[in-house]
């Protein structure tokens, strides 16, 4: 098993109108996204097989990628299908096609695998059921997927990072159970109080028990749970996309039932998001100053094995095995925020 055999994320479909071309970059491999003829996404690596220079600078017509240097034509699969300077004498050969990659369409995104695929991309939560609304925000950390995911699940930062949108310090005791077992990892939390910031008021208005359930999902998916009482229900899950070492793009979707006040708290939503987020690109971007410098050398408490069971999982993809056959673990711990 190889991060390549996932499925990741390129573009939101809205982004991908047809004849548009847009670049990316996915584990280190430069890639030009478009859309064939028939509206299907088509990923190329980023480069001319001509004389190397990128497509994705060039321009796309009725479905098909033309070359910005000398107008090479590419069309779906990377096949090169006409050549400006050789007119109606060019005739297609099976050695003339560009390095292409796996795409499909899902809910709303585009998919890139860059190897043969071990599972289909994963499933947002509740996508198109009636009385859900979503809210979806990207952004760019100057990390590695590993340390964004951890970022993600994890109550203890936001007391430091989020204060007062996010959570006070207020020395409360939580419980968590975290379990890792077949390539996921999961933390279901008890004793949590309305200690949520900005939006404690509306989220649980009555004070009733909360559920809060944060997941990690092999190789890069986190996704985050709330519910409180019958009438508000949350998920906000990240896909963190490897563009190289220490660049990681995050596709965030906050799906969300507020009940009556759904549709009326979408900007709120959006805008509470970004305000977190944009938090989280400023102190992950400072952790990886320091990696740069230092290295990755980590120290551990009870409270960090959320992080110390993604990067077992991580780290077992990174040398080639099966996360899925790490042994069950489950612990329970104490911590206080």
């Amino acid at each position: 098993m190889k991060f390549e055999n996932f499925w990741y994320v390129v573009a939101q479909s809205e982004a991908l109108p047809p004849n548009k071309v847009i670049a990316r970059q996915l584990l280190g491999e430069w890639l030009a996204i478009f859309r064939d003829a028939k509206g299907q996404a088509i990923a190329l690596q980023d480069r001319c097989i001509h004389r190397n220079s990128r497509l994705s600078c060039g321009s796309v017509r009725a479905g098909h990628l033309h070359c910005p240097y000398h107008g090479w034509v590419y069309g779906d699969q990377g096949r090169v299908t006409a050549v400006p300077a050789e007119a109606q004498q060019f005739q297609p050969r099976a050695q003339l096609r560009a390095k292409h990659y796996l795409t499909c369409e899902q809910e709303g995104f585009i998919y890139v695998c860059l190897a043969e695929p071990i599972a289909p991309p994963f499933a947002m939560p509740h996508y198109g059921e009636p009385n859900w609304q979503r809210v979806r925000v990207t952004h760019r950390f100057n990390n590695n997927v590993t340390n964004c995911a951890e970022n993600f699940i994890d109550i203890p930062h936001t007391v430091s990072v989020h204060p007062g949108i996010f959570r006070q310090t207020k020395h409360q005791k939580i419980a968590m159970t975290v379990s890792r077992r077949e390539g996921k990892v999961i933390a279901d939390y008890q004793n949590e109080t309305n200690n949520l910031g900005w939006w404690s008021w509306f989220l649980n208005p009555h004070q009733e028990p909360i559920f809060h359930s944060d997941r990690f999902f092999m190789p890069n998916v986190t996704s985050v749970e709330y519910r409180f009482g019958q009438n508000r229900h949350l998920f906000i899950t990240s896909q963190s996309i490897p563009e190289n070492p220490t660049s990681t793009l995050v596709y965030t979707e906050a799906a969300f039932n507020y009940g009556i006040w759904t549709k009326l708290v979408i900007p709120f939503v959006r805008f509470t998001a970004k305000r977190i987020i944009g938090q989280d690109v400023k102190i992950l971007k400072i952790q990886q100053e320091v990696i740069t410098k230092y290295g990755t050398k980590f120290a551990h408490t009870p409270a960090d094995t959320i992080h110390v069971f993604v990067e077992s999982i991580r780290e077992a993809i990174a040398k080639g095995e099966d996360p899925r056959l790490l042994p069950d673990k489950t612990v329970d711990v104490t911590f206080w925020v």
